[in-house]
């Protein structure tokens, strides 16, 4: 029965895609400019979302100020990370990627055009670059942009070693980190798994890791700080005040 609605699921999945990313290369070519994208990425990812049986709920989002650029930290355990954060995260975001992704015919070009980065880790030169350019895009109209720390998914749901861009980012443009936990995510569809199961997925917002307190001398300091926070999420060991939880259904909720 879970390898029939898994199928369905990827069919309908690649069809609504299709359909979304077509709309997105349709308005970047009428030059359409502003919200729109963002909106797109969110309900697409609700859509996903909705059609594996998945619910998504945030803690924490007191801890993301919409009215400046943040760098969103977080770990990576499943496919469903990507729709979980675009449907759950508040205020206008960007991800971080592999190049890989803008290989996808129509996706790949949506993707770009929505503002997204492609990042090429075998040229460190043009993942600088990729960077540099994602900065520039935060800081001009203060969104977000959202980093998996790992590079990849984990397969055991354990934290990988960290990559150092997302700290570099934050060093060059004193932007603050906010760390996020992602759980649940790996029990609806770990890596190397193609059938997905019906969850809930919860997004844990840390509070913000002020980077005018470290140095391209204390890099290292500022990533074990990041990986503590993101480990505490995880446990649910983050202390938070009380009433300060926020819930939702990402199925159901527009900003």
């Amino acid at each position: 029965m879970i390898a029939i609605r898994s199928v369905l699921f990827w069919i309908a999945t690649i069809i609504v895609t299709g359909g979304f990313s077509s709309i997105v290369v349709i308005a970047s070519l009428v030059h359409v400019r502003g919200p729109f994208y963002g909106w797109i990425a969110r309900t697409w990812s609700r859509w996903v979302i909705r059609m594996g049986g998945v619910r998504v709920q945030v803690e924490g989002e007191e801890n993301a100020p919409t009215d400046q650029p943040r760098i969103y930290v977080s770990n990576h355990q499943s496919w469903f990370d990507v729709w979980a954060l675009a449907a759950g995260l508040p205020g206008h975001y960007r991800f971080v990627a592999k190049k890989e992704l803008a290989r996808f015919p129509i996706f790949g070009r949506a993707w770009k055009v929505a503002g997204h980065v492609c990042v090429d880790r075998s040229d460190r030169g043009a993942a600088a670059r990729s960077l540099e350019d994602a900065g520039r895009l935060i800081r001009s109209d203060g969104s977000g942009v959202i980093i998996f720390a790992e590079g990849t998914r984990s397969r055991t749901g354990k934290l990988q070693p960290f990559k150092k861009g997302a700290f570099m980012l934050a060093l060059h443009t004193g932007v603050d980190i906010i760390p996020v936990a992602l759980v649940g995510s790996r029990a609806v569809q770990p890596k190397g798994e193609w059938r997905v199961r019906p969850g809930t997925i919860t997004i844990r917002i840390g509070k913000p890791i002020p980077t005018a307190e470290y140095s391209l001398d204390t890099r290292d300091l500022m990533m074990a700080r990041t990986r503590e926070a993101i480990e505490a999420l995880l446990s649910g060991q983050s202390e938070r005040p009380a009433g300060a939880v926020v819930s939702r259904d990402s199925a159901t909720h527009i900003d």
